[in-house]
């Protein structure tokens, strides 16, 4: 049995990132690091694979760069990693995504559990999580901040989700996708060992071909990138006590029709 997880490799928060002069996103020389939310996952496809007595499996859904997220896995404690990749996927919307997701856990065969991240820090959205459990036929649990328990025996699953009003407790049916929020866990660091059995893992890649899969119509289709325009920014600082200042804003604001 296994529990399979999705990752990505993703710019790091903290770089610029632009478009350039080709029309292509760059950051730079920054380095690319594991999606944030998808750390959360990956802990807790290792914890719960271990409780079961089975194996994490992670796959990620790309170019060559995303073997970094998947080597990071593997130096967390993931047991295996697969990566899926073919030229009709360069630009590819969710659906597209959710097709050859859908498709490499059934090639896996043994899948009961999918975890996600809440979602892509590159490309903010989760649709392609919703769309992955569709196109399994699958429950699908969102915003996930605690799995209470698992019964893989009677397919059961129960866990807290997080909800505007508070929190909820449900227990739905095995097989399921799952999106984790961080309350979930605390994502451990990978060992020096580990980063050294990661380095030299050499990572399966599956076509579209190998998963005899093809993909439906894109719905939607980027064409361009391009920069925000620069803003002109100026600020004033007012001087003067605090009822000085507050009258001189007053004034300022009224004099610009903002009031």
């Amino acid at each position: 049995m296994r529990i399979a997880v999705f990752t990505r490799s993703t710019p790091d928060t903290a770089a610029k990132v632009e478009v350039d002069a080709s029309g292509k996103v760059t950051w730079g020389d920054a380095a690319t690091v594991v999606n944030p939310w998808d750390e959360y996952a990956l802990e807790e496809a290792i914890v719960q694979a271990k409780n079961a007595g089975g194996k994490a499996a992670v796959i990620a859904i790309g170019a060559p760069m995303h073997d970094e997220a998947l080597k990071h896995s593997l130096a967390m404690g993931v047991d295996e990693a697969y990566r899926v990749w073919d030229d009709a996927l360069e630009g590819a919307d969710g659906l597209a995504y959710a097709t050859a997701a859908a498709a490499a856990i059934k090639q896996l065969g043994d899948v009961e559990l999918v975890l996600f991240g809440r979602d892509s820090v590159d490309v903010g959205t989760d649709q392609h999580i919703y769309a992955t459990a569709r196109k399994l036929g699958w429950t699908m649990l969102s915003y996930v901040s605690k799995i209470v328990s698992i019964d893989f025996a009677a397919k059961t699953i129960k866990v807290e989700k997080v909800l505007e009003q508070g929190k909820q407790v449900i227990t739905a049916s095995l097989p399921a996708v799952v999106s984790v929020l961080k309350d979930i866990n605390e994502p451990r660091y990978p060992s020096f060992i580990g980063i050294r059995k990661a380095q030299k893992a050499t990572i399966p890649v599956w076509g579209l071909a190998d998963l005899g899969v093809t993909l439906p119509a894109s719905a939607a289709r980027v064409t361009a990138f391009k920069n925000l325009p620069p803003r002109d920014t100026r600020f004033e600082l007012i001087s003067g006590t605090p009822e000085e200042q507050a009258k001189q804003l007053v004034d300022k604001l009224l004099e610009e029709k903002v009031l």
